[in-house]
C-alpha cells in the first residue's frame, strides 16, 4: 500500500512522522524539538523566522491521536488531490493551505500582545525585563504592580502560546475535495453511514469557524483550521476559474 502512496504525500508523511518520533527519543535526552519548532505568534519573544514551515511538521507531543488522525487525512484526501493535481501543484497548494492557517492564526494574537504591552508599559513595566524573564522561564523576578498581576499573566500566556500540526494544512486539503468531489460519499464510522463530501466536510469546518469565536479553554487551535479551509478553497476556486479541464 505504501508504494502506491503518490511521491509528495508519500514524503510529508515520512517527514510528519519522523520528526515525532525524533523528537521524542531527543526529548529524553533533555533536547526539546517540540519547544524549538513549534510555531509562535509573530511578535512573540520566542518567534523564529524558520517556525513559519517547521511548526506544520510538528504534532504534540502529548496526544499521539493528534499525529494520527492527521496523517490519516493526508494519506487520504492528501494522495487522492495528488494524483489529480501532479505533485507540484499539490505540494504549492499543501504548504499554502499551512501557511495560511499560521497568518489567520497569528492575526487575533499578534494585536494582543501589542495591546498587552502597551498596557504594561503604562504601567510602569520595563519591557526589556519581561522579555529578559520570559527567555529564561523566569517570571516569578518580575516585579509586580498592585492590580496587573492579570495583565502581565496574560501577556506571558500569550508569549508562550504555541502553534504545531499539520492541521492547518489537512483543512486546506478537505476544503479543496469538498469543492471538487462535493457529491463522493464519505462512510462515517459511528454511525456507519455515508454522507456526501459537501455535507460532512463544509458541517466540520462550519463547526470550526462557530468554534474559533465562541470555544474557549481547549488548547486546539480553531483559527488556523479555518485560516487552512479559507486559503484552501480560494486556491481551488481560482484554479477551477482559469483551467477546467482538471477538475471534478
Amino acid at each position: 500500500m505504501f508504494r502506491n502512496i503518490p511521491p509528495v504525500t508519500k514524503n510529508l508523511l515520512l517527514i510528519n512522522i519522523t520528526l515525532y518520533v525524533v523528537s521524542m527519543v531527543l526529548l529524553n535526552s533533555g533536547i526539546d524539538l517540540f519547544y524549538l519548532l513549534s510555531g509562535r505568534y509573530f511578535n512573540s519573544v520566542f518567534f523564529e523566522p524558520y517556525q513559519v514551515i517547521t511548526h506544520m511538521f510538528m504534532h504534540s507531543s502529548t496526544d499521539f491521536l493528534h499525529l494520527f488522525f492527521n496523517m490519516f487525512l493526508l494519506f487520504m484526501f492528501g494522495s487522492h488531490l495528488e494524483r489529480v493535481w501532479g505533485s507540484k501543484r499539490y505540494f504549492i497548494f499543501y504548504i499554502a493551505s499551512g501557511l495560511g492557517a499560521f497568518v489567520l492564526y497569528n492575526s487575533i494574537g499578534v494585536w494582543q500582545i501589542m495591546d498587552l504591552k502597551q498596557q504594561l508599559v503604562s504601567m510602569g513595566y520595563d519591557m526589556t525585563e519581561i522579555k529578559y524573564r520570559l527567555l529564561e522561564g523566569d517570571t516569578d523576578k518580575i516585579r509586580v504592580i498592585a492590580g496587573t498581576i492579570e495583565t502581565l499573566q496574560a501577556y506571558a500566556d500569550f508569549n508562550w502560546s504555541r502553534l504545531v500540526g499539520a492541521s492547518g494544512a489537512i483543512f486546506g486539503l478537505l476544503a479543496g475535495f469538498a469543492i471538487l468531489f462535493p457529491n463522493t460519499e464519505l462512510m462515517l464510522i459511528f454511525p456507519p453511514i455515508p454522507i456526501k463530501a459537501k455535507y460532512l466536510i463544509g458541517g466540520y469546518i462550519a463547526f470550526e469557524i462557530y468554534n474559533s469565536v465562541y470555544a474557549s479553554g481547549d488548547t486546539i487551535a480553531h483559527l488556523a483550521h479555518v485560516g487552512g479551509a479559507v486559503v484552501g478553497a480560494i486556491f481551488v476556486l481560482v484554479w477551477r476559474k482559469k483551467d477546467r479541464t482538471n477538475f471534478y
